[in-house]
């Protein structure tokens, strides 16, 4: 890896966690495609194992705002979710499922910025959790689904419970690779490179939470699920 491509994964890490530190998710938005870009052996695999970094000491900082029965009830829906995806994956082109999926996440934005809520209860938990499981497996970009369903809520709520989530999820999906052979001490140390800078963006996200809690995590949610959207049309559209 050269030097500049060191450089740009820092810099992505560093970005990633302040904004997923900040708002409660968006670090694979910023971080996945520089990552990608940079050394193909730092996707999945790596960029999964140090995301789980942020989002481990995000669950420690926000600790008082997870909600455990929330995120196991998420999980109940995560899990078909990302079975039905892959399985819809194998069948039919990924660009198209992304444009579909994208498309209902900037409607949802729209409605959601309109003044309609939608609150954290049992149902909506699960359809939450499938969603993210099925856009994650189909997109690589999960996030949003969960996100906006806790739009309105307290900030360390959301930060906390979707961090809980998250991590449930990464263990998950690193178990995978292990299991098929796709996570090696190679892949582990490859993972120890954005460390560092995911501690720096983790750190000063503590200030970018303390301001969004003054009212702004909402507005900041929708923008970070448009931009996630918008950049899975880019992806797909190319």
């Amino acid at each position: 890896m050269t030097a500049v491509a060191v450089v740009a994964v820092l810099v992505a890490a560093t970005l990633g966690a302040f904004v997923q530190g900040s708002v409660g998710f968006g670090h694979n938005l910023i971080a996945a495609p520089v990552f990608a870009l940079a050394d193909e052996r730092l996707v999945p695999g790596p960029a999964i194992a140090s995301a789980g970094v942020l989002v481990l000491l995000m669950v420690v900082r926000d600790r008082r705002g997870l909600h455990l029965g929330e995120v196991g009830t998420a999980l109940i829906g995560r899990v078909p979710g990302t079975i039905l995806a892959a399985a819809t994956v194998a069948v039919l082109p990924a660009d198209d499922l992304a444009v579909v999926f994208a498309a209902l996440v900037l409607v949802a934005v729209g409605i959601t910025a309109s003044g309609v809520a939608v609150r954290p209860t049992r149902t909506t938990l699960v359809g939450a959790g499938a969603l993210s499981g099925f856009m994650g497996t189909a997109t690589s970009i999960g996030g949003p689904p969960m996100a906006m369903l806790y739009a309105g809520e307290q900030g360390r709520r959301l930060r906390g419970t979707l961090a809980g989530f998250f991590l449930t999820g990464i263990l998950m999906s690193l178990l995978a690779l292990v299991v098929t052979g796709s996570f090696g001490i190679e892949e582990l140390r490859l993972s120890l490179l954005p460390v560092p800078a995911i501690l720096v963006g983790f750190i000063l996200s503590s200030w970018g939470a303390r301001r969004l809690d003054a009212g702004r995590t909402r507005p900041a949610v929708l923008a970070v699920a448009a931009l996630s959207a918008v950049s899975v049309l880019g992806d797909a559209l190319r």
